[in-house]
């Protein structure tokens, strides 16, 4: 008889739980989130396992790498699809979590999700510290310009090499705001250097890999946008179509129907936010400045502008941009203005 198992990931310990076909629970235990303990209780267990079903997190790629890597038929499943599986259970815990899970391996009722390769996840770490530390870095201008308009002395406008210089000089004959000024400033040039050389070492990447260079040949797509989209989508052959790539970085409108209902909503925003993100970016270069190569995507996105609007025209380029990129990724071809008058025609 076949049996299915599943694992809610803690940061110290895993709920482990197995059942048969018939859903009866065979084994329970706590195990050490580590991938070697992991294997070798499963492997110790003496249940031939058909699926190992564990919820997507940050620990869960790990395990799963080294798991399948180990021979398991382990699963990686989609985070909001759990959730919503068990909003029925009146009783929240990693135990039943575990049980829960396993059931849905049981039943086959789950989506599996991509464990993304090592360098993929690396690139996806990169950026992301490079988003933070530019958050912090407008944090500390804005708290320095807010501190200061209180006592009426407005910075104005300022590029990011005088914007130093002009806080020193309305702080100048204010002891107190010399210090504050004195500090933020301190932390300022910190934030500011480490942030160049997060884009120096971004632009060093782009140029060495293909996929970046080649994503880059598509108008308004520049080095951040092009690594976005390419560590997120990190295989494209695990998308069957490329129409797929917009509805799984939540850029297709909602859909709600039942009985005489039927009612179509916004984008969805499921997926990556960072990718809808750069994708409606590198959208709204394309619709505000002169471009070369661009001119068919331009003018179809500006029929859609004149009759829903601009917003949603740039929603509707980012996922045109979306299905462009995963098939010049899928096809190994640079952007070609040609071929893509004819997508956006169709």
């Amino acid at each position: 008889m076949n049996q299915y198992a599943g694992i809610d990931v803690s940061l110290e310990c895993s709920s482990v739980c197995v059942v048969d076909a018939n859903g009866k629970i065979l084994r329970e235990a706590r195990v050490a989130s580590e991938p070697e303990a992991l294997i070798a209780w499963f492997r110790s267990s003496g249940f031939e396992l058909e699926r190992i079903g564990l919820e997507a997190g940050p620990l869960s790629q790990w395990l799963f790498a080294a798991m399948r890597e180990a021979g398991l038929a382990v699963e990686l499943l989609e985070t909001r699809h759990v959730r919503k599986a068990f909003e029925a259970m009146p009783v929240k815990s990693d135990r039943n979590d575990a049980r829960g899970i396993a059931q849905l391996m049981r039943l086959g009722w789950f989506r599996p999700v991509h464990c993304k390769s090592i360098g993929a996840q690396e690139m996806r770490a990169v950026l992301t510290a490079r988003k933070l530390v530019q958050s912090k870095l407008h944090d500390v201008q804005n708290s320095l310009r807010g501190i200061l308009r209180g006592f009426g002395l407005k910075v104005g406008e300022a590029t990011p090499p005088r914007f130093s210089s002009r806080i020193i000089e309305l702080v100048t004959g204010h002891p107190n705001l010399e210090v504050i000024a004195e500090s933020l400033l301190a932390v300022h040039e910190v934030l500011l250097r480490e942030f160049k050389g997060f884009e120096k070492r971004l632009r060093l990447t782009a140029r060495s890999d293909t996929r970046a260079r080649l994503l880059m040949s598509v108008p308004g797509v520049g080095t951040i946008v092009a690594l976005t989209y390419a560590s997120a989508i990190d295989d494209p052959a695990r998308f069957t179509s490329s129409k797929r790539v917009g509805a799984h970085f939540g850029l297709t409108p909602k859909k709600h129907q039942s009985g005489q209902t039927d009612y179509t909503g916004r984008i969805s925003k499921i997926g990556d936010a960072s990718v809808r993100t750069a994708l409606y970016e590198a959208a709204h270069i394309m619709l505000t400045k002169p471009l070369k190569g661009c001119t068919q995507l331009k003018s179809w996105a500006m029929r859609i502008a004149r009759r829903a609007g601009m917003r949603k025209a740039k929603v509707a380029l980012a996922r045109k941009l979306a299905v462009i990129m995963h098939r010049m990724l899928a096809d190994g071809q640079s952007f070609d203005p040609m071929a893509t008058a004819k997508v956006a025609a169709a």
